[in-house]
């Protein structure tokens, strides 16, 4: 079924007159014809009513006279219940006229686009006309009541709707299955019960939300008036990876489409990549795609009634605290046959529930770098061989993140184009960006880089190792994947270690080869990472790997000594579980595909066994007088009015680190701003390293100053 909100949202705009009168027109069309079955109704019960002599006592008992009239009229329709269905009659002239009318206004007329919209069948709309006729006029509540000879009846009901709906037994069965909860009516909400009652023909429905307004083409948007929570439906624009379409998978589907097996397993997907590999087996199967809600049963039986494959995620089911959720589950597919697919990372098989059914499961490989590339493709066809290359190697995305991507691309090039459109491959990265970004937590702080290689100041060996690391991270999935490194170790993803003291410039590192590769950078708070109960320090871990793997973003454990120390001896409980802690983080850095940093002020604090998983181990030293020169250079913008005294060659004897550095020259400009000077003197920047070195609780001599020793005086005051 299309969406066509876009369009619909014309016929019903603000109320106006002109796009409100198509609407009513094309109601009182349809009503003429509701009419004519309303009276054939009518007259019905009439006929059944005359060949009662005392029907005034219909109310009070059930007559032998009359028993033995309606003995006749269920005879009849048990006789006719498989005669043949009579179909649908052409819509009449007049109307495809008023609709040609319409659509060379630019309308849609609001029925026609809910039918488009739902799947509404002709008959389908005569009955929502009927549950919304007596919100037009209060007359159609006796006529309905009189219908289904029930007074206290006069909402339209499921009786009322199948009796004037259909003229034949056959007929009314198939109206009385579309009318069920499983028939788009209810199932989206556009017909509602209205109380409860004892037999489903008694049921009394009314319209939903906002469907009348609609209808009399008074606005609206038509994706808000109906909604079926279970209804997983099929993307316009398919981006699967190969594997979703081999033989194997193929033939499990069809195994599940004829009945073969009844609950197949698809494990190995990663949470974002599991609704492309289940659509790809329910297309297979030849079936619809539904997924639980909140009542397994009602999904389970309106999955069976609409023929559809029952889809249940699994990940959520596992462990002690979602063992009940996972029981109810495991209950209700026992007592039942739909076919029903399992996806999760990690399977979900209960003894009993395999023992009951027949099973059947795969391993969904995560895309290699081929399928990744056909990935790519598919979603953003103009995309040149370089680019795409890059893309591929660098993204590990899921069908949905690629069709996401590809959507903000394209809007971003119709927008910058101002009527003609750029090249979507323009638009790609900052996409990426707008997809992957932001994703950050309450224990993962997102940055953005901003500083580049040009900010970066270290002695050359460590430079160069910088940009090594960004260079291993983008050629390692060609070297794991291409060249078959990932069969060899053990290892993910690259691993890089920073130590030195704080200032020296490791976190800043992180960030500019984060900013090389083009990423977002995860930092984690280990204040609220690290917890003192059992589990949870595991737990929050999880989740920030977890969050930087789905972002496709570099992971950073600042001053992780806290985290990565030692394992020691076993001495008290606490201890023992420390030590698991670490355990788990080892295995846990092992598996993770991204690149991870961590930094650490003193390299001997971190366990052996941590260091011996790094591909790169990085000291940052103090800087010496040719890196303190440079980063007194780059401590003040260009814009920042610096006066003709400022001694940098001085400046650089201090030794002082590059944080410690930019902290004192903002100290000094705040000083020159108060003082409302014209430029930012050798004055101001004393008072700003004075100001450094106290917060480091450390004596400036006034010999270190040489030729500005005299300001020293001035930088203590105030």
């Amino acid at each position: 079924m299309s969406d066509t909100s876009g369009t619909s949202g014309e016929s019903g705009t603000s109320g106006e007159s002109g796009a409100s009168e198509p609407a009513v027109e094309h109601l009182r069309l349809r009503l003429a014809g509701v009419h004519r079955a309303l009276r054939t109704a009518v007259e019905r019960q009439s006929r059944i009513a005359g060949l009662l002599t005392r029907p005034d006592l219909t109310p009070y008992c059930v007559t032998d006279e009359q028993v033995d009239v309606l003995l006749g009229e269920v005879h009849a329709f048990t006789d006719t219940m498989t005669g043949p269905y009579v179909p649908e009659q052409p819509e009449p002239v007049t109307e495809r006229d008023l609709r040609r009318r319409a659509a060379a206004d630019g309308l849609t007329l609001p029925l026609d686009a809910l039918a488009t919209r739902f799947g509404l069948t002709r008959a389908d709309q005569d009955a929502l006309l009927l549950a919304a006729a007596p919100e037009l006029d209060r007359g159609y509540e006796r006529i309905y009541a009189y219908i289904v000879d029930n007074l206290n009846r006069r909402l339209p009901c499921v009786e009322l709707l199948v009796t004037v709906g259909a003229d034949n037994a056959a007929g009314r069965l198939a109206r009385r299955r579309a009318l069920g909860p499983a028939g788009p009516l209810r199932r989206y909400g556009l017909l509602r019960p209205h109380g409860a009652a004892a037999v489903e023909l008694a049921q009394e429905l009314t319209l939903g939300p906002a469907v009348l307004e609609f209808l009399l083409g008074w606005g609206g948007d038509v994706g808000l008036l109906g909604h079926d929570p279970g209804e997983v439906v099929q993307p316009e624009r398919r981006v699967l990876s190969p594997y979703l379409s081999s033989d194997r998978l193929v033939r499990l589907g069809r195994a599940l489409g004829s009945g073969d097996i009844d609950l197949a397993g698809l494990w190995g997907c990663q949470p974002g990549g599991q609704l492309d590999a289940v659509q790809a087996l329910a297309r297979a199967a030849g079936r619809p795609l539904r997924t639980l809600t909140f009542d397994p049963e009602d999904d389970l039986r309106t999955a069976a009634a609409l023929g559809a494959v029952l889809w249940i995620p699994t990940d959520d089911l596992h462990g002690e605290a979602h063992r009940q959720a996972a029981e109810a589950v495991s209950a209700v597919l026992l007592r039942s046959r739909a076919p029903v697919c399992l996806t999760g990372l990690g399977p979900w098989r209960p003894a009993g529930l395999l023992a009951a059914r027949s099973y059947a499961e795969l391993t969904v490989p995560v895309p290699d770098l081929p399928d990744r590339r056909a990935m790519w493709s598919a979603a953003l066809p103009d995309l040149n061989g370089t680019l795409l290359e890059d893309l591929a190697i660098r993204y590990r995305m899921s069908g949905g993140e690629l069709r996401a991507v590809a959507s903000v691309a394209d809007a971003g090039a119709r927008l910058a184009g101002n009527g003609r459109p750029e090249p979507v491959a323009d638009h790609v990265h900052p996409a990426i960006a707008t997809v992957t970004r932001g994703r950050g937590g309450s224990g993962v702080q997102s940055i953005v880089p901003r500083r580049t290689a040009d900010d970066l100041v270290l002695p050359d060996v460590q430079f160069h190792q910088i940009l090594e690391i960004a260079s291993a991270a983008r050629a390692w999935p060609r070297v794991a994947e291409e060249w078959g490194f990932a069969r060899r170790s053990a290892h993910g993803g690259v691993k890089a270690l920073f130590t030195g003291e704080p200032g020296t410039g490791k976190t800043m590192s992180a960030e500019i080869v984060t900013g090389m590769l083009g990423l977002e950078l995860l930092k984690v708070d280990l204040a609220q990472v690290v917890s003192k109960w059992v589990g949870e320090t595991e737990k929050n871990m999880e989740e920030a790997f977890r969050q930087a793997e789905e972002s496709h973003a570099v992971l950073l454990f600042d001053e992780a000594d806290a985290l990565f120390g030692k394992r020691g001896e076993v001495k008290h409980g606490t201890d023992r579980y420390a030590n698991l802690e670490v355990g788990y983080l080892l295995q846990r850095l092992e598996a993770s595909d991204g690149l991870v940093i961590l930094t650490s002020n003193l390299k001997d604090n971190i366990d052996p066994a941590f260091t011996r998983r790094f591909h790169f181990v990085v000291h940052f030293p103090r800087p010496a007088v040719p890196e303190r020169r440079r980063l007194w250079r780059l401590a003040f913008p260009e814009e920042a009015p610096l006066g003709p005294d400022a001694d940098l060659d001085v400046l650089a004897r201090l030794d002082m680190t590059g944080a410690a550095i930019t902290a004192a020259a903002r100290t000094a400009a705040l000083s020159a701003a108060d003082a409302d000077a014209d430029a930012i003197g050798m004055r101001h920047i004393v008072r700003g390293v004075t100001r450094q070195y106290q917060r480091e609780a450390r004596l400036l001599r006034p010999s270190e100053l040489g030729p500005h020793a005299h300001l020293l005086d001035d930088g203590t005051q105030g």
